[in-house]
């Protein structure tokens, strides 16, 4: 039987591609969730200029730039394209705006049957300036930097499609969703199908492994969990294994629970992004973990900070694990924060 020492792979081209694959790294990988936000002083800048936070998500050069901007501050293994996962149902036909104050809005759908009103002939196109960006991307990164691409998973990008804006319960989606579960299951296929055919193109212009955000996963009751997540996530990922077999699939679905474990073994991610209420040591070993610092802890910074970070690393210690949050930095984090942080996980000394 190998020894640890033997199982560290020499392999640092792209330490966190190596990790996502199983591979135990020298160092631990890192990078954060909205690494890329509002921050930094940089991305406001740019935001004031953009004018609009869709023009900044379909300006490629803006949106390769703001990808940029934390790897030029800090020293990440990862730059994520900066978009959002509603880009979906944008390019699908759905009206979107972002309103100052309350976020993501679009006119709910009346009925489940209205996704086939909508407009999936013409997704490609319009995503167009996406995958621009993901080409300038791939030129201006630095070679040992893995660039993450992304999508939002079925569940959660139905429930902004049928409740039309976020925050609550997303109860007119649930409503919905229980009234006619056959219908939903129709729905979720065909959100399914077009998110893989959004990953497989992101990864056709260049991203090294790409990340499905279920952010409203903890919302599913018990019963729909398979239903409603596992099984549109499989999906996603068995027609991406078939385009694109050698790239990782990391899979977040947030305040998943008890339904982690099972999460992991059904549906083929490569990595487990985990929520801040997740226990590292209960989690299954075939995969690779991600996570989980609480977000608020990175915002409090200093002896809160630091012992949070060291036992998120022990507890990880002998397994393939990318840093991260277990959800997105906060917008009051100060950056100097940031900065302490990957002083930390960079100074980590791993077991040998």
């Amino acid at each position: 039987m190998q020894n640890k020492a033997a199982m560290i792979s020499t392999v640092i081209e792209k330490p966190m591609l190596e990790t996502l694959k199983g591979r135990i790294t020298p160092r631990v990988p890192l990078w954060l969730m909205r690494q890329a936000g509002r921050y930094l002083p940089e991305y406001r800048a740019l935001r004031a200029e953009a004018g609009s936070f869709l023009n900044l998500c379909y300006n490629p050069s803006m949106a390769a730039e703001i990808t940029l901007q934390p790897l030029r501050r800090y020293d990440f293994d990862a730059a994520i394209l900066f978009s959002d996962i509603l880009v979906i149902p944008h390019a699908l036909g759905q009206s979107l705006a972002f309103v100052e104050g309350e976020g993501p809005q679009l006119p709910p759908l009346e009925k489940l049957s209205d996704i086939d009103r909508l407009d999936i002939a013409g997704f490609e196109s319009r995503l167009a300036p996406v995958y621009q960006t993901i080409d300038i991307l791939k030129r201006e990164l630095p070679a040992d930097k893995t660039l993450i691409g992304f999508a939002g998973a079925p569940w959660t990008v139905a429930c902004y499609m049928l409740h039309g804006r976020g925050g609550g319960s997303f109860a007119r989606a649930k409503e919905m969703a229980l009234a006619d579960s056959k219908g939903f299951q129709e729905f979720l296929l065909k959100l399914s199908d077009v998110t893989a055919r959004y990953l497989i193109s992101q990864i056709r212009h260049g991203a090294d492994t790409v990340q499905l955000f279920d952010s409203w996963a903890g919302l599913v009751p018990d019963a729909c969990f398979e239903d409603w997540v596992i099984a549109p996530t499989k999906r996603i990922i068995d027609q991406v294994r078939a385009a694109a077999p050698d790239v990782p699939v990391i899979g977040f679905p947030r305040q998943a629970g008890a339904h982690y474990a099972a999460y992991a073994a059904e549906t083929g991610i490569a990595a487990l992004g985990l929520d801040p209420q997740a226990d590292i040591a209960s989690m299954p070993r075939h995969v690779c973990l991600q996570g989980n610092l609480d977000p608020e802890k990175l915002l409090a910074g200093g002896d809160t900070m630091r012992r949070a970070v060291l036992d998120i690393l022990a507890a990880a210690e002998g397994r393939p694990f990318v840093f991260n949050l277990g959800h997105g930095v906060i917008k009051e984090t100060p950056p100097e924060h940031v900065a302490e942080l990957v002083g930390i996980v960079r100074s980590w000394q791993r077991a040998t």
